[in-house]
Parts: C-alpha cells; sequence; structure tokens
C-alpha cells in the first residue's frame, strides 16, 4: 500500500495505489491565488502546500477507507520543480514515513506523468513511446520498464514548453490564467484555419523530434500587436484556434513519427496539455491512420496529482528497487533519468578566509 505525495508545483496532491490499482487521491490547488499574478508565485505555492499536506493525505486515505497505520511505503516527488514548495512536501513525506516505520522513495516527477496512465489502462507496453506535455516540460521519450530502465529522450523543447506557449498566449489574447484551459475553451468558437500561424522545426533538416514554441508565442504576439495598432478588434477566438492547431499539429505530428521511425505500436500522451481538446481529438486521429494504439489518461489525472506518484512508488516497490537514504533531498532542476529520483544535497567545504 503506497502513499504518494506530490507538490511540486500548485497543486498539493495525495494518492495511495496496491498492485497498479487507485484506491484513493485528493488535490488542492492554489491556482486562484495565483491568477491575479498572471503565474505561480513560488512563495504562495509553498505556503499553500504547507497548508494542504495534512488535509490532502488524510482525504485520500478516507476515500480509500484506510488508515495511516495501512500504510507500508511513501513516495515522494524530489524534482523538478519549485524548490521551496518541493521541500514542502519531501518534509512532510520524510514524517510520515519516519513516524510509520516504513521505506521512502523519491520520484522524478515526469515519470510520475507517466505512470498516470497505468492506473487507466494498467501496465505500459514494453516499449512505447511517451509524450510529456506540460506547463513547464514536453518530451519525446521511449519508455521500456519504467521501474528499473533508463528513459530514452528522443526529443526535447528547446525553449518554451507548449503549456507555457499557451499561458503566454493567453496573456497577449486578453484570456485569463491558466492560459491551456482558456485557450481550449476560446477556441471552440473559432476557425482553426483563420490565422497562418508557423509549425516550429517542421522543415527539411530540423531535429525531427525537438519542440520550440518560443516563435510560435512570438508570433500571435506580432498578430495581435498588428490588429491593436490597426484599431481593429482583435478576434480572440480565431487567434485561440490558430494557435491551438499550430501547437496540437506539431505535438502529434512528432509523437507518431516517432512511433513510425522506432517501430513502436503505442503512443501514450501525458501532463496537463494532455487534458486539450484538440491535442486529444488530432493524436486519436493521426494514432487511427498509423495503427499506432493511442492512450492518454482521463482528465483527473492528467494534471499533477499525488496518485501518479503512488502509482511510482508501487512499481518501485514491486520491481524491488531500493528506497531512498535518510538524507534524500530535492533537486529543482533534475533531468529524467530514471523513475527513483534520489538527489542527496553535498555541504560544500568550507574555506579558509584570506586576510
Amino acid at each position: 500500500m503506497v502513499l504518494g505525495i506530490e507538490s511540486s508545483c500548485d497543486e498539493t496532491g495525495a494518492g495511495i495505489v496496491r498492485d497498479g490499482r487507485l484506491l484513493g487521491h485528493a488535490v488542492a490547488s492554489s491556482m486562484d491565488e495565483h491568477a491575479r499574478y498572471g503565474g505561480v508565485v513560488p512563495e504562495i505555492a509553498a505556503r499553500a502546500h504547507v497548508h494542504a499536506a495534512g488535509p490532502v493525505v488524510r482525504a485520500a486515505l478516507d476515500q480509500a477507507g484506510l488508515a495511516l497505520r495501512d500504510i507500508d511505503a511513501v513516495a515522494v516527488t524530489t524534482g523538478p520543480g519549485l524548490s521551496g514548495a518541493l521541500q514542502v512536501g519531501l518534509a512532510s513525506a520524510k514524517t510520515l514515513a519516519y513516524s510509520l516505520g516504513v521505506p521512502l522513495y523519491g520520484v522524478h516527477h515526469l515519470a510520475g506523468h507517466v505512470a498516470a496512465d497505468t492506473l487507466e489502462h494498467g501496465p505500459l507496453p514494453n516499449p512505447c513511446v511517451v509524450l510529456v506535455v506540460s506547463g513547464g516540460h514536453t518530451s519525446l521519450l521511449l519508455v521500456r520498464d519504467l521501474a528499473r530502465d533508463p528513459v530514452v529522450h528522443l526529443g526535447d523543447t528547446l525553449d518554451d514548453a507548449a503549456g507555457e506557449c499557451f499561458d503566454k498566449a493567453a496573456r497577449i489574447l486578453g484570456l485569463p490564467y491558466p492560459g491551456g484551459p482558456a485557450v481550449d475553451r476560446a477556441a471552440r468558437a473559432g476557425d482553426p484555419a483563420a490565422v497562418a500561424f508557423p509549425r516550429p522545426l517542421t522543415g527539411p533538416g530540423d531535429d525531427p523530434y525537438a519542440f520550440s514554441f518560443s516563435g510560435l508565442k512570438t508570433a500571435a504576439a506580432r498578430w495581435a500587436e498588428a490588429h491593436r495598432a490597426a484599431g481593429r478588434e482583435l478576434p480572440v477566438a480565431d487567434g485561440a484556434a490558430a494557435l491551438q492547431e499550430a501547437v496540437a499539429d506539431v505535438l502529434t505530428r512528432k509523437a507518431v513519427a516517432a512511433c513510425t521511425d522506432h517501430g513502436v505500436s503505442t503512443l501514450v500522451v501525458v501532463g496537463g496539455v494532455a487534458a486539450n481538446s484538440r491535442v486529444r481529438a488530432l493524436a486519436e486521429a493521426r494514432c487511427d491512420a498509423a495503427g499506432v494504439e493511442l492512450r492518454v489518461p482521463p482528465l483527473r489525472l492528467c494534471t499533477d496529482n499525488g496518485a501518479m506518484i503512488a502509482a511510482v512508488g508501487d512499481l518501485l516497490v514491486r520491481a524491488g528497487a531500493a528506497p531512498a537514504p535518510l538524507d534524500v533531498s530535492v533537486d529543482p532542476s533534475a533531468p529524467l533519468e530514471y523513475a527513483a529520483l534520489h538527489p542527496v544535497a553535498r555541504t560544500k567545504p568550507r574555506t579558509a578566509a584570506v586576510a
């Protein structure tokens, strides 16, 4: 019985998984507190985690019909993410693991997103291509045994992530934060062909699996500036639809190509942007055309949550992985190499003062 705790950004999550089955989970979000600033404020997020950590663990236990004494292991996000936010989750997890006398496992946040799909669709095929697409990350991965094998990066974003592009473009269009859901809603009334936004890194000679969304964001800004400079009303719905189409086109085109090029028959799309309606629809259409199975977690498991961290912890326990050392720390910028992430902070040696 594995308890997972997630606190890398603005959601505090707790989940309980046993043998690949989700028994209960709860999420508390501080999104409303950040909305007035147009983005996540790290200090506000960390304070919100302090207040929410206990209640979300209790809520997950209540949903599962369990008590703390029933927990056999604790898993926690140790990176990447906001340093202060990660520290709150790790402190909570260490306290619970120590007081219960159970092992503690550090988990890479992105591995959690990958594992989230297993809670809905069962074990991941070996191998599979995974598109991780969120506010801070956009990566194409080749995944074999998530608990045992290294994760192979086929391609990553060179600048802005897809979710970051949505957030910044939403501000340009006058839409609220968070930008992803706002763009998705506005796009429903727009024409995706109304604006010829570019498809970055899709030309001959470009890296076939790398992403870049900074230029797309700039193109949206220039388009909006031209309308405003001419005194024309900004067609927000058309802009949102065209932007969303460009992002979805690039993401799904590269992901399906990776499956075809590597002879992989399953594509898994995870992360917050996997909740976008156009990304899901276009991925489904292109996978069907290519004969590739598409797996996408339900909406409740796309955004950050503790269930996905518990899912990784459950896989690690069943694989016989070593737990984290007692001095495990956080790594806010940790690259995804393995699902387990057990960084240890090293104290710099003191140097003598120079007179």
